[in-house]
């Protein structure tokens, strides 16, 4: 090891006294010198490499087989000429539908135990007769209330908007009673069960909008009745 660095070091120090006399002449002069030696230096250890390098590689020594060429071959069909249908035979009578029997039944008792809802909904508070309703829509009636026979009625306000549907439906007041909201006799006590219902019915109204000079405009605070009534059926 020390014979290999005392070669080492006598090919090397006569370089590096020659660069050092240089770079104090003029260090530029001797930066550009020695840059360009280690270049040229690189370039053959390149070369060696590549010359080294193309003398391990093999010999094809592989055999080509030669182009396969498939020989053109005319396909025969099974069929030439395909036989046209027949045309069909003419189209049969209206067949006569029987005649049913519709008469409603009777001795069955179809009457239903439970109490059936009928919902009415009360029009609109109108302004001008500006907006029309274009359909009602009936809300569902809440269970809570169905399984107590609780009847009443909801008021909701709402904004029309230019297209005609609503939104920011929120209910104004509600009111229960045990007998039908119709009734000239019926005494109404504040009560929430039917809102929640209610807004959630007037956002799937529909209206004709307000038109003011050919446009559409929005229109706040109307207000819709919806009332909950139980029959007895």
């Amino acid at each position: 090891m020390d014979q290999v660095l005392s070669a080492l070091n006598s090919v090397t120090k006569p370089i590096h006294e020659m660069y050092v006399k240089a770079f104090n002449a003029n260090k530029y002069a001797a930066g550009i010198g020695f840059s360009s030696l280690i270049t040229i230096a690189l370039f053959f250890i390149m070369v060696i490499l590549i010359a080294l390098g193309d003398s391990g590689i093999k010999e094809d020594t592989s055999v080509k087989l030669t182009d396969i060429v498939m020989p053109e071959r005319e396909i025969d069909t099974f069929m030439s000429e395909l036989d046209k249908p027949d045309k069909p035979d003419e189209q049969p009578e209206d067949i006569a539908q029987p005649e049913l029997d519709l008469q409603p039944l009777t001795g069955l008792d179809v009457s239903i135990a439970k109490p059936k809802p009928n919902f009415k909904a009360g029009g609109s508070f109108f302004r001008d007769g500006e907006y029309i309703p274009l359909f009602k829509v009936v809300p569902i009636y809440p269970r809570r209330a169905q399984e107590r026979g609780t009847m009443g009625y909801a008021l909701v306000s709402f904004t029309i908007t230019e297209t005609g549907s609503v939104e920011n439906a929120v209910p104004v007041e509600g009111y229960c009673s045990s007998k039908s909201p119709e009734d000239p006799t019926v005494e109404f006590r504040p009560c929430s069960m039917f809102n929640s219902a209610s807004a959630r019915a007037a956002l799937k109204l529909k209206y004709k909008p307000k038109i003011v000079d050919g446009k559409a405009v929005p229109v706040d605070d109307v207000l819709h009745r919806f009332t909950y009534i139980l029959d007895e059926g």
